[in-house]
């Protein structure tokens, strides 16, 4: 099994988690509770059966099928040795699963679940105390503005700014607090937001490229503002260290405007930096090009 066929399985497991349990990852699910959802999925087949009035005895999973074939010896085999060689899972009972929730097939489902994002794979452990006050003023929708630069800022051709659409908000389930962000088309970003003191993180991926990156912002004082009720964060200015394709880090100055939700746009769109949509601060911003870049030697 190839990583993308794990995180496809990985997100069956996490659809039938949540659909039959409401959990939201297959590693909360206990043995005796994955015995359950296979009882329940049988049920659906024969009901399903039935309804079809097929004369053709049904073709039912195992009691353990789910927990020994696919989370003992798929998953977990993967989570304690990534490269370890695993065979495929049987794609007729992987269908057969999904069809009976209302999907044509195993590929259907995946394809219907490619938005997903798997913020698992985003870490921050900071071992200090969240700034919590901090991170629940951060939450709602925002404007992103933002540009990343050439590796040479001489060979900038195109002065454009790029807006995009994002929303913090806090998990329910685990209580950490998540970033989704439009981008062009299927391109989406998605990530995690922590606050200690006066400084802001964030790591962010994106469903195109396996590829993290760290942003970081201070806001002095701001636990003195916090104190005021009529205190208002409206802007938010980012540096952000990421690695290009040569592999030299380069610096994106970024720029998060709260944007109000009745208005709130979530496709991207661009246009050009004398758009008098763009506010004069950020333009003086981008237009220091050499500023904004990260002496990493």
């Amino acid at each position: 099994m190839k990583k993308e066929d794990i995180l496809h399985l990985e997100k069956l497991m996490n659809f039938l988690s949540l659909h039959f349990l409401k959990k939201n990852h297959w590693e909360d699910v206990t043995k005796t509770e994955w015995s359950y959802i296979v009882a329940e999925i049988n049920d659906l087949i024969l009901s399903d059966k039935e309804e079809k009035n097929i004369k053709k005895e049904a073709d039912l999973l195992g009691s353990n099928y789910l927990y020994e074939h696919l989370i003992i010896n798929k998953l977990k085999k993967y989570q304690y040795n990534e490269s370890a060689t695993l065979s495929k899972p049987n794609l007729a009972k992987l269908s057969l699963i999904v069809k009976v929730l209302g999907y044509s097939n195993y590929i259907d489902f995946i394809n219907s679940h490619t938005g997903v994002f798997n913020f698992n794979d985003l870490r921050i452990d900071m071992n200090v105390k969240q700034n919590t006050a901090l991170l629940d003023h951060l939450t709602g929708c925002w404007y992103s503005y933002n540009r990343n630069l050439p590796d040479n800022p001489l060979e900038a051709k195109d002065n454009r700014v790029w807006r995009s659409a994002m929303e913090i908000y806090k998990s329910e389930t685990s209580g950490e607090y998540y970033i989704e962000r439009s981008g062009g088309d299927q391109h989406k970003y998605f990530g995690k937001v922590t606050a200690y003191s006066d400084y802001v993180f964030i790591i962010m991926n994106s469903n195109t490229f396996i590829r993290q990156r760290h942003f970081i912002s201070r806001i002095k004082d701001i636990k003195e503002k916090l104190k005021n009720p009529e205190y208002k964060l409206h802007e938010l200015h980012f540096i952000s260290t990421c690695i290009s394709f040569n592999q030299e880090p380069i610096a994106l100055f970024e720029i998060f405007q709260k944007a109000d939700r009745r208005n709130f746009i979530p496709d991207s769109i661009s246009f050009p930096i004398d758009s008098d949509e763009v506010p004069p601060s950020i333009v003086k911003q981008l237009e220091d090009t050499e500023a904004n870049r990260i002496d990493y030697k």
